[in-house]
This record gives C-alpha cells, structure tokens and sequence, in this order.
C-alpha cells in the first residue's frame, strides 16, 4: 500500500470527468446517479490501493472485520459525494437537505470582522459549505486548493462555476503567496477554507491518537493561525445517503496563541484536540473517510515529527516546506 495520498493518480480520466458532466446537467441528478454502480465497481476492481486502504480503516472504525459489501458501500458513498459535487457548485442547492448545526457561533465569529480560518478534513463533503452563500451572501468563502493534484476534476469545476476560480487560493504556489492570499483574504473579513487532515513526507506534522493508533497531522495550519490570529472553527459536512447532508460547524479558537518556549506541546494539544473532533464524526459517519492511502504509516509517523517546530512562527510559516501544499 503506498505511504501518501501524493503517490496516487487522479481517478477517472478528462472525458469520464466530463461525461459525467454532461449526463448529470442534461440528465439530471436521479439519470447520473446510475453511473456510481460501475464507478464504484472500477474501484472495487481496478484501484487496489485504494480498496486495500479502505478496508484498513473500516476495520480500525468498526470495530469488526470488514466484509466486501462494507468497502463497496464506502467507495459508493465517496462516489456519490463526488457526483454531488457537480450539483452542489453549479448553485443547485435546492435539490438537496442541508442540515446545519452550529451556524449562530460561525456568525458571531464572521460579525467580528476579522476573517474566518475553516479547518476541514477528507470526511464527507467540503462542498456543503456552499450552503454560506444563500445564509450570508455578503460574505465570501476561499478555498485553499491544489489545482496541480487534480487537473481534470478542477476543469471540470471551473466550468461548472466559473466564478468558482475568484474563489480559489492556489496551494501549488510558494509557501509566501499562499500565506499573503490568506491573509488578504482574511484582512478583507472573508472565510478561508482549509483541509487540514493530510500532510506530505517533506512537511512538518505532529502524530495525535486518532481511531486507535498514532497518526500524522501537519502543523502548518496551526502555525498560520497562529501568524495571523484570526477565529478558527471546524467544519465537518457528512452525506447521510440519498439528498441529505449534514454541515456541523464548532469554534475551535477566538484566536490561537503559540509560545516559541513551548511550540511543540501547544502545536500537540491543538492537534490532539482536533484530532478528538474529527474522530468523533469519523465514527458517526464511517463511510464518510476518503483518504484512500495508509494513514497510519509508522514509519511516516516516526521520521519527521519535530521539522520546523524550533523556528520562529513568521519563518516557519514562510517555509516552503512547511506551507506549500496544505489543502
């Protein structure tokens, strides 16, 4: 099984990203979902990796040994919430149930002016977050992406929404523009999403017990809180089947404070405590994960643990490695 997420290519081609397109805007949402039965058997048979993945981490949240018919379903339900994806950002948010939770707290934190960190993971769908844009329009919501990682699906979303592009904070760009993008953007009283659950073998990262055993987390994030002292809150949005999604937003900061005397044991705790959080709505919808690679690869875990953490923040924060591709 490869170690990073990294390693793996791009599932499905430019014309499958564009065939489902076509089929899901002129078909309708009921006519493309009948493409998740052979995708998901794609998976199932071709992607070993990823199906291997799948099985080591249903095992480790259910607790029980993972039958066939458990990874078909995850890999289904990661289907779907990709296919959603289309419907989602071409504005059709009728067409789904969005349960929110947690939103008066968001508000508060939006009202203060400051700009908004939203730190999201690989569990269920990001892209509920659209929801923001019908309850306060006046407010704009970036996301930090790597349009390197996925070249057709972010083609494809381009044309789904081109404004979707205003909305978008290149992760492939040095680590010192992709801070001041975030910082610009929080200057400006905007929200900043992030997905925060992923690192790479180059970057700096903590290990925090998540679903039993020691995983890695990056520290980047953190650090940029930290720089720019603006709210963070998490953001977890999970696909309930069917057209139902829930979006649960908690304040996790008023604004993060990070000794240089004891960076290590602050970056831990806030990590550890995320790490809490997220394992909390990985068992309340467990085949939400999409990591599909080792996420708990020990030898990953072991060799990198302390990069960058006896630097001060603003440099750590400028370095390359420590920033470069959070998303």
């Amino acid at each position: 099984m490869n170690s990073t997420w990294k390693q793996r290519p791009e599932g499905g081609n430019k014309f499958a990203m564009w065939l489902l397109r076509g089929i899901a805007c002129h078909g309708g949402r009921g006519v493309a979902r009948l493409l998740l039965v052979p995708i998901t058997a794609y998976f199932m048979l071709v992607r070993g990796p990823e199906r291997r993945a799948s099985q080591a981490y249903l095992g480790r949240v259910l607790g029980r040994p993972v039958r066939w018919r458990d990874t078909a379903r995850h890999i289904h339900t990661f289907a779907s919430v990709i296919l959603d994806r289309v419907f989602l950002l071409s504005g059709r948010m009728e067409q789904f149930r969005v349960d929110v939770t947690g939103l008066e707290d968001l508000h508060a934190q939006m009202d203060k002016g400051r700009g908004v960190l939203i730190f999201g993971s690989h569990l269920g769908s990001f892209d509920a977050l659209r929801v923001l844009a019908q309850e306060r329009p006046d407010v704009q919501v970036k996301v930090v992406l790597d349009k390197a990682q996925a070249p057709a699906m972010t083609e494809l979303l381009g044309a789904l929404n081109p404004r979707l592009a205003d909305c978008i904070i290149d992760a492939s760009m040095d680590s010192t523009s992709i801070v001041m993008a975030i910082k610009q953007a929080t200057d400006e009283g905007n929200l900043v999403a992030l997905l925060v659950d992923r690192t790479r073998p180059e970057d700096p990262y903590l290990p925090a017990q998540f679903l039993g055993a020691q995983a890695q987390f990056p520290t980047s994030p953190w650090l940029i809180a930290a720089v720019l002292k603006v709210p963070v809150v998490l953001a977890f949005g999970l696909y309930h089947g069917k057209a139902h999604y829930s979006l649960a937003f908690e304040t996790y900061s008023d604004g993060l404070e990070v000794s240089r005397r004891n960076r290590a044991a602050c970056l831990g705790a806030l990590i550890r405590g995320y790490a809490e959080r997220l394992e909390h709505y990985a068992r309340r919808a467990p085949y939400n994960w999409f990591n599909f690679y080792d996420f708990w690869n020990a030898k990953h875990v072991e060799g990198n643990i302390h990069a960058d953490l006896g630097a001060d923040a603003d440099a750590a924060v400028q370095r390359r490695t420590a920033v470069r591709r959070i998303a």
